[in-house]
């Protein structure tokens, strides 16, 4: 399946599914969204990478917020940095008889190398690793070039952390995007069932009430319901 423009969604929101289904649906259909440390501590970060300048050192080009699509996942976002790393016109290898312009042109390109910068720590889960490696096959259908590996760069620990963009890691990504696919067509936001690790440290807690009792606001709701309708019309 081939995604229209609009039909593209965010690749932020594969992290989000993966943390809590119900996260992504309040931010990505119901339009919540709030502030806490952590996602302001996200964005102070997010912001001094998106002011840095473009660069070229020897072998790298360095983009910083480069848009990026894949219409045959159906996601678009930006990523953070992208190491272009080129090779030394030296050591590339003469066209070959019988290869077009173009396909030397791919073989030689520079090989993109994604970092995406991230607050905190190295986590468990594989939601970080999911996003990166959306970032990458969003690059190899951009540039019709293999992406093999990334960096996930962490604010607490201010080191880079290596990926490899692996068959798994892939699949996993792949199947991501469809079920994100599938949650935001369906436009349901699933019940909210609390972890003590994640709903703490949301910035929605307050929004999705997760310590609320199974069926207490639909309860509310019903009842408020009944008694406006007992009450009648308003009078002028």
């Amino acid at each position: 399946m081939v995604f229209s423009d609009d039909q593209l969604l965010p690749i932020s929101a594969l992290q989000h599914l993966l943390y809590c289904p119900r996260q992504c649906a309040l931010i990505h259909i119901e339009q919540l969204w709030a502030e806490n440390r952590y996602t302001v501590e996200g964005r102070h970060l997010h912001s001094r990478t998106d002011a840095g300048k473009q660069e070229n050192r020897k072998g790298v080009r360095t983009a910083r917020s480069l848009a990026v699509w894949s219409r045959t996942l159906g996601l678009f976002g930006k990523a953070d940095v992208v190491e272009f790393r080129l090779e030394d016109p030296s050591t590339r290898p003469e066209r070959v008889e019988g290869q077009s312009a173009a396909e030397f042109s791919i073989a030689n390109d520079p090989v993109p190398f994604p970092i995406e910068y991230k607050r905190g720590k190295p986590k468990a889960h594989d939601a970080d690793r999911v996003q990166l490696c959306a970032q990458a096959l969003c690059l190899e259908e951009m540039f019709a070039v293999a992406v093999p590996a990334g960096a996930l760069f962490y604010g607490r620990t201010r080191r880079r952390q290596d990926v490899q963009f692996d068959q798994a890691l892939r699949d996993l990504t792949r199947q991501t995007a469809a079920r994100l696919h599938e949650l935001l067509g369906r436009g349901i936001t699933p019940p909210a069932v609390y972890e003590k690790n994640k709903c703490e440290r949301c910035s929605l807690k307050h929004l999705c009430l997760p310590r609320m009792p199974a069926g207490r606001a639909q309860r509310y709701l019903q009842s408020a319901l009944a008694a406006a309708l007992a009450a009648g019309p308003a009078s002028d």
